[in-house]
């Protein structure tokens, strides 16, 4: 366990930078009152949108987002803290400002979020868990997934391990999805893990750490090279800030840092929050209901060109019993990622069938409450089977095709995912709150015990830098990317790349957080699922 006090550094305890307090007393006034309108508004907001449901549990749908909100709350003291660690061991600014600055910008991150990332980490889950999430297994697999997250974001911090809170929601949702599979009945058609989706998201996080580590490394010779201060180079002297221009340049980057961390990692809990939402209330969350007034005009007249476009692939001869068998065989090619000529038509026809269900209303607002969860159903398992033709390219198309499935696909989702205001409210409010607390931990690691000499300004600078970019750059690809990874990584990059030396039992614990993150939460949600199928 990382020792707050004692220093590794060299760093004598009466010039500690984390003894620095500022002055800033005015700060946590002024965010507790944004906290409190924040939760004016989110209570507001959510009792608004629950008018419309039939019946509410209440005590579910409480603990439900208490433990979500809690998952962003321990994200936000966990993950966080890496942002501030190079401003506070560069004196750049005092350590009490620097987690407030942070979190206020990690509040305003999460409410500018786009939800792809969300939705990107959602889609890992077996189908036939997303479709329903209203019963038994639906609510296992939420608290299996949500739980095990925050044991061991829980247990690495008490560690003051600078673990990856991506990774764990990623090997969480795997144990699922694993869990799933293993409890299914023999020949039952269930899915277990999008293996292809995993791969593709276990690329991302195990190659950004590398890529944090060499740009940082790279980033640092070329400043050495174009930027010939030698201050820059050099560990803080007493309690003095750094000559403004590299303080602004600090604080910049721990800024965007924030603002990115908020913007990315946030949208892990939307997604689930909005899980819970709609297994709970689904007559309330199942399908958006503040789209523009024009909205499911758009998407009848969508589904009509798709379903033209689809009939020029349908080969003569093959057809489908009915609106059962069409459902299953769009099912079945979800479920195993395959497509045949049946398909063509199943789809086709599940399209038509679904669109007709809606054509007699004018607005969502409209439709019947009881109608709601099975068009949603429909509508997001469309959305699934329309990834096989535009992303796995399964069903070979001409451009002007393709572009009408891809215009479809654009209003399936329009339909099915959408993050209310009030959820990235609820959920900007634990992240900023969580960086509040418990940050000291994590902070230590990164600022003293990765290299084994005092963290400089030009390292402070580019490991921030480079974090910034990578994480913004992932948030608008729609990818998860671990922050604490990113910048752990890069700090260790510009010790090697200072001729610092790293302190190797530190990087050891630090690579085996790393290594043991995956499978360790892998374990946890796999028996937690099995345990919560009891419960419910």
């Amino acid at each position: 366990m990382v020792d707050i006090v004692s220093s590794e550094a060299g760093i004598p305890r009466p010039d500690h930078p984390l003894d620095s307090s500022g002055s800033a007393k005015w700060f946590l006034p002024a965010f507790g009152v944004l906290v409190l309108v924040g939760v004016v508004y989110v209570g507001y907001a959510l009792s608004q949108d629950l008018a419309v449901a039939k019946t509410v549990p209440w005590i579910l749908l409480g603990i439900a987002l208490l433990i979500a909100l809690g998952f962003e709350f321990v994200n936000g003291f966990h993950d966080t803290a890496n942002a501030v660690a190079t401003v506070i061991y560069t004196r750049s600014l005092p350590a009490e400002f620097a987690v407030m600055w942070s979190g206020a910008f990690n509040f305003l991150g999460v409410l500018t979020s786009s939800g792809a990332v969300a939705f990107g980490i959602l889609s890992l889950l077996p189908v036939e868990l997303i479709l329903q999430v209203g019963s038994s297994s639906g609510f296992a697999m939420v608290f299996a997934l949500l739980v095990a997250a925050i044991l061991w974001n829980l247990g690495t911090w008490f560690l003051g391990l600078p673990a990856s809170s991506s990774h764990t929601m990623v090997g969480s949702i795997i144990g699922v999805g694993l869990a799933n599979q293993f409890m299914a009945p023999a020949g039952s058609a269930t899915s277990g893990v999008d293996w292809s989706q995993a791969t593709n998201v276990g690329v991302t996080l195990l190659v950004s750490p590398i890529i944090g580590f060499f740009a940082a490394a790279i980033l640092l010779y070329a400043m050495k090279l174009l930027v010939r201060n030698p201050a820059l180079y050099e560990a803080p002297k007493g309690n003095a800030p750094p000559p403004w221009w590299i303080r602004a340049l600090l604080i910049f980057t721990c800024t965007g840092v924030s603002f990115a961390h908020g913007s990315n990692d946030g949208q892990k809990g939307m997604g689930l929050i909005m899980l819970i939402l709609i297994g709970v209330v689904p007559t309330a969350y199942a399908l958006n209901r503040t789209p523009d007034i024009n909205y499911l005009d758009a998407y009848k007249a969508a589904s009509v060109s798709v379903e033209t476009a689809l009939g020029k692939y349908a080969k003569p001869g093959v057809t489908v019993a009915d609106a059962k068998a069409a459902k299953v065989a769009v099912q079945d090619a979800v479920r195993t990622r395959t497509w045949s000529d049946q398909t063509t038509v199943a789809l086709q026809t599940y399209i038509h069938n679904t669109t007709a269900s809606l054509q007699p209303y004018a607005s969502v607002d409209n439709v019947p409450t009881d109608l709601v969860s099975n068009a949603r159903n429909d509508i997001y398992l469309i959305g699934e089977a329309l990834k096989l033709i535009d992303k796995k390219q399964l069903l070979p198309m001409q451009a002007a095709d393709l572009k009408a499935v891809t215009d479809y696909h654009k209003a399936v989702d329009n339909a099915t995912k959408f993050i209310p205001i009030w959820v990235k409210v609820a959920v900007a409010l634990a992240l900023g709150l969580g960086t509040m607390v418990g940050w000291k931990r994590i902070v230590v690691t990164v600022g003293e015990k990765i290299g084994k000499s005092h963290l400089t300004y030009g390292q402070g600078a580019a490991a921030e830098l480079v974090a910034m970019v990578t994480i913004g750059m992932a948030d608008r690809l729609g990818l998860p990317v671990s922050t604490t990874h990113v910048l752990s990584s890069g700090v260790a990059g510009t010790m090697a790349a200072n001729g610092s030396g790293l302190q190797w039992s530190t990087v050891r614990n630090l690579l085996l957080a790393w290594v043991l993150t995956l499978p360790c939460s892998i374990a946890l949600a796999f028996v937690l699922f099995i345990v919560f199928r009891q419960v419910f």
